[in-house]
């Protein structure tokens, strides 16, 4: 069961692209503010405007980054 706060994460971009370097700068300030878990492509609307690959690659991105000290639910929204 999950608790606490977890952060449905915007992603940021820098021209056109995934900015990963502030991705991981965002995670890394989340957790050390006190979160309790991210959903990476979640209910912040992204899902419709990032490609299969962004999505994939955002969602490793944040896995990578809070190195298991607090869970990732990742976000499985879309258009169909």
């Amino acid at each position: 069961m999950f608790k606490g706060v977890i952060t449905a994460l915007v992603t940021p971009f820098r021209n056109d692209a995934i900015d990963e370097e502030a991705l991981r700068r965002l995670v890394d300030e989340q957790i050390r503010a006190g979160v309790d878990g991210f959903v990476p492509v979640g209910t912040t609307g992204e899902s419709p405007t990032v490609t299969v690959e962004e999505h994939i690659r955002i969602i490793k991105i944040v896995v990578e980054e809070t190195r298991k000290r607090v869970p990732v639910i990742a976000g499985t929204g879309a258009n169909s």
